[in-house]
């Protein structure tokens, strides 16, 4: 089945407790979930998301930042005006640093290399991107190998933009679709695991109450 074709069900994991890593006056840092949206979509079959449930325990809470549907790992929540403003700034001046592990489609190599493919929408096949040279946003990802095996190779990822679908259209554009895909892989590469081999494993960035450097980091579920 062609990725374009492949249809779209939303079915988030249960409702929980939510997984939280750090919490202060200031932030709120959560382990989200695959699955689950990250802001409410238009259908009201779709409100349910990571805002709303952090809401429900945190009345105050904004996001800031956002991960895919099917993108697991760490994701960062304002309790207040101020760090929203303070941590959006660092995510516009690519200030945070942000590190991904994914399970990718084949044996890559050389050992480690640099993405640097302009974004835009593809606007017929939303919410899909795709790779534009005249009309693009720049779009840079650096990549090392982790570990190899068989079929699939694991990587480590550090965009160093924040576009869109970055990561997965830029190793769909190296011939090494993420593992679970089901926007940009082939078949086989889509359906070698039940999920989006993609997490946000680690996310550098500095405290909005006194800007001292925080870290946090979550264990990679595959």
């Amino acid at each position: 089945m062609p990725a374009g074709s492949r249809p779209f069900v939303y079915a988030p994991p249960p409702p929980g407790d939510l997984a939280i890593l750090h919490e202060d006056e200031q932030i709120l840092v959560l382990d989200k979930p695959s699955g689950l949206l990250t802001v409410p979509g238009k259908p009201e079959a779709h409100a349910d998301c990571l805002e709303s449930r952090a809401r429900e325990h945190f009345p105050h809470a904004r996001i800031i930042h956002r991960l895919d549907m099917d993108t697991s790992g760490v994701i960062i929540l304002a309790l207040t005006a101020q760090a929203h403003r303070h941590i959006g700034l660092q995510f516009e001046k690519r200030q945070t640093r942000k590190h991904y592990q994914a399970l990718v489609w084949g044996e890559v190599v050389p050992e480690a290399g640099r993405v640097d493919q302009p974004l835009i929408t593809d606007w017929p096949n939303r919410p899909k991107q795709m790779i534009d040279h005249e009309r693009g946003r720049a779009a840079i990802t650096d990549w090392s190998v982790l570990e190899r095996e068989a079929s699939y190779t694991r990587i480590s990822l550090r965009p160093l933009t924040g576009r869109s679908h970055q990561l997965r259209v830029h190793m769909d554009f190296l011939g090494h679709p993420i593992l679970g895909d089901n926007l940009y892989a082939h078949d086989a590469a889509w359906q070698a695991r039940e999920r989006l081999c993609l997490h946000a494993q680690r996310l550098s960035l500095r405290h909005p109450e006194g800007g001292d450097e925080i870290m946090f980091e979550s264990a990679v579920p595959f």
